[in-house]
């Protein structure tokens, strides 16, 4: 009797421990794991990851993920979408803010409490820079700077040294004072993250078939302002075109302009290899609405060998509210509406800037700088 009872209990104790080893494996199995981490691609799917770009989109794989509720990068909070949670994967964004404290991990927290972390780090993006609101500022005046990443502490440094003083910045925008010293040339921007020259020239000069400096053509030398005075915008470089007249719908209005001949050597200097690939071109020029521009059409005749009454058409409506102001259209844009010339001219070329179309305009429009310059 006593060997039955012993037996018994040694079943039981056997029992007791085959269950809790059972639970404890079947807890073991359901607790959240992550094998890696990789981009969404599926055509690269075998492209694992350590770390990522802010604002770039990630899967991660693992078990047990379908209770995941919150997704976090150092200090940072990721967005998550119930729909891309399932038990083996996560797909998520990392954040695009720059995190204050920097672990170089990141955190899973699931709905009941259970925190699980892997190493993993955000690569934080150095400044892009794109634009200028315009490329043409005196000294002591604010220069805008347009972009990405602009993470403070940065500088803002012209070409030929100088560095300007940084008034504001936000995360794709900078107004920096215009210093003493400051030279025609590319922008340099850097933070803790990077540098980056700016495409841009800061008051490019290069390549300008427009300018009144001096007053070449066959048309209107009364609109060129020399010396402004009350009332006038501020010059930027030297001389520039002003026209403030009321324009009829579809009045002929020839502002400047004219063939290779009365222009004179600035209608050499478009380049040719600008003539052969204008996809590698802007076309740019600073303008300054008084008035805002609402109707009526800009025409251009830029790189061709006689006028285009069809010409590039640049439509309504546009204010710098009295600022001037650097527009920028890509080249390619201008030889899809008007033939440029079929090869590069050593005399030259047409230019002209026309007021022709639909609707009266109450003009008070002034034009500067017109140049075919390169993206990069």
């Amino acid at each position: 009797m006593k060997m039955k009872m012993k037996s018994i209990f040694m079943l039981a104790i056997g029992l007791a421990m085959a269950w809790i080893y059972v639970a404890c494996s079947k807890d073991e199995n359901l607790t959240p794991s992550i094998k890696f981490i990789r981009i969404t691609d599926l055509n690269s799917s075998d492209s694992l990851l350590s770390a990522a770009y802010q604002a770039s989109t990630i899967a991660i794989i693992g078990d047990n993920l379908a209770n995941a509720r919150e997704v976090w990068f150092n200090d940072l909070k990721a967005s998550l979408t119930p729909t891309y949670i399932t038990n083996t994967s996560i797909i998520t964004t990392v954040p695009s803010d720059v995190p204050k404290v920097v672990t170089n991990t990141m955190t899973v927290v699931f709905g009941d409490g259970y925190r699980l972390e892997y190493p993993f780090s955000i690569v934080v993006s150095k400044p892009e820079v794109r634009s200028m609101g315009c490329e043409f500022v005196s000294v002591g005046n604010t220069a805008t700077l347009r972009g990405k990443y602009f993470y403070e502490p940065l500088t803002v440094k012209f070409t030929g040294g100088a560095t300007g003083v940084i008034k504001s910045v936000k995360d794709d925008l900078i107004e920096v004072t215009v210093p003493s010293g400051a030279l025609s040339g590319p922008v340099t921007v850097t933070t803790n993250f990077g540098e980056t020259i700016s495409d841009f020239w800061f008051r490019d000069t290069r390549n300008i078939f427009v300018s009144s400096d001096p007053f070449t053509g066959w048309w209107n030398p009364s609109y060129v302002v020399t010396n402004p005075s009350e009332g006038d915008p501020a010059s930027i470089n030297g001389n520039y075109i002003r026209l403030n007249k009321i324009v009829g719908a579809w009045a002929w209005t020839e502002v400047v302009g004219g063939p290779a001949s009365a222009m004179g050597a600035i209608s050499k200097n478009i380049p040719d290899d600008a003539i052969m690939n204008p996809e590698d071109y802007n076309f740019k020029f600073e303008i300054n609405t008084k008035k805002p521009y609402t109707s009526n059409l800009i025409k251009f005749n830029i790189g061709i060998n006689s006028e285009n009454n069809d010409a590039y058409k640049w439509e309504p409506p546009y204010d710098t509210k009295g600022e001037w102001q650097t527009v920028v259209i890509p080249f390619e844009e201008i030889a899809a509406k008007q033939p440029l010339a079929e090869t590069p001219n050593p005399n030259g070329y047409w230019a002209r800037i026309l007021m022709h179309g639909p609707g009266e305009l109450d003009a008070d429009i002034s034009f500067d700088n017109l140049r075919i310059v390169p993206k990069k």
